[in-house]
């Protein structure tokens, strides 16, 4: 069959125009019927999206048991650009014998999160629970502590060089009246224990920033005092801390920490990084909508006071999902304290987040 000049350059004409009207679609420039049918159909924005807009990451904790349930995994791989390890970097996980290091569930976290071009947070090298029987079934001296101490911190922090960002290396060091939690590491080798921890992380990975981390110093009070006098004098002493992240385990019985956004900026003040680290709010059971609506304002409130405090870094939620809390099992009558509920479907509190972050 012949073709005329005149039909081949109609053709010509219109495969243009096509071409022209998707880069103006692409650029955001065009603003007709197929413009609007592509912004209908573009996906909305993840919440690590949304936090990347303001230089932030938005993540989650997970823990090895629920890595086999795929509709929870695509969601963790989907929805968050940083990953926490709930329990697989914790001492009795990583060092269940004296010298004997299996590091298995940390690295299955971490090829996780490499796979999803996800950052991870390391959970955590000092803690008083979860300890081996070995460590706390015997008395030590202290230069035996120190030891064992040190092996353990550089052990692990060379492991995971280059593949975490940050390491909570103390955690929990304080009690709520702001005096030293009365640990086996305390009880042997001091306060000092805590700059030597962060010194010996220092040597192993010079790179990766090294937190303290605890509950309940949210608001300004007693054992956020107690953070804010060590840090300043660990950084007057060189001491190499980076940030000091906090839990923000909240309950809705308790009142929400109203000077939260002010306490991350004196922190700020120092020189430090914040962060919100464990984030999740509970309440008492059963859960309806008056509580689910106080509990999107308080995630909405949250994520606002890290937004507003430009050294605030990020928010990982401790575990997304109500289904794999740990609430529940602690706080007996208590839980419904995160944005997704059991059945993986979004609460209140997930649009609240969104809202926060300049979404829709």
């Amino acid at each position: 069959m012949r073709t005329s000049r005149t039909t081949i350059r109609s053709r010509t004409r219109l495969r243009l125009a096509g071409a022209l009207a998707a880069a103006l679609v692409a650029a955001g420039l065009a603003t007709g019927p197929a413009a609007q049918a592509d912004e209908r159909h573009r996906p909305a924005p993840t919440l690590a999206e949304l936090a990347q807009r303001h230089g932030r990451y938005f993540g989650s904790a997970t823990d090895n048991p629920e890595l086999t349930d795929a509709p929870y995994t695509a969601l963790l791989g989907s929805e968050f650009d940083q990953i926490t390890p709930g329990n697989g970097m914790k001492w009795y996980a990583t060092e269940p014998e004296r010298g004997v290091f299996d590091f298995s569930q940390g690295d299955e976290i971490v090829d996780l999160a490499r796979a999803h071009h996800q950052k991870v947070r390391g959970h955590t090298l000092v803690w008083h629970s979860q300890l081996p029987d070995w460590l706390t079934g015997r008395e030590w001296t202290a230069a035996e502590l120190r030891a064992v101490l040190k092996k353990h911190i550089q052990t692990q922090v060379r492991h995971y060089r280059g593949k975490v960002f940050a390491w909570d290396v103390v955690n929990e060091a304080f009690n709520e009246d702001g005096t030293y939690r009365e640990t086996v590491f305390h009880k042997t080798l001091g306060p000092g224990y805590i700059a030597d921890a962060l010194r010996w992380a220092h040597q192993a990975d010079p790179h990766v920033k090294l937190y303290l981390n605890d509950y309940n110093i949210e608001a300004i009070g007693p054992k956020s005092d107690a953070y804010h006098r060590l840090a300043k004098e660990l950084r007057a002493e060189g001491v190499p801390l980076h940030g000091i992240g906090f839990q923000t385990h909240l309950a809705l019985q308790y009142g929400y920490p109203a000077t939260l956004e002010e306490n991350l900026r004196r922190f700020s003040r120092l020189g430090l990084d914040t962060a919100l680290t464990e984030v999740d709010v509970r309440m008492q059971l059963p859960a309806d909508e008056t509580k689910l609506a106080t509990q999107a304002a308080w995630y909405r409130d949250l994520t606002k006071a890290c937004l507003a405090v430009r050294r605030c870094v990020g928010i990982t939620l401790w575990d997304y999902t109500d289904k794999y809390s740990w609430i529940p099992g602690v706080f007996p009558g208590e839980g419904a304290a995160l944005p997704w509920d059991e059945q993986l479907r979004p609460k209140p509190a997930y649009f609240a987040i969104r809202e926060a972050l300049g979404g829709r």
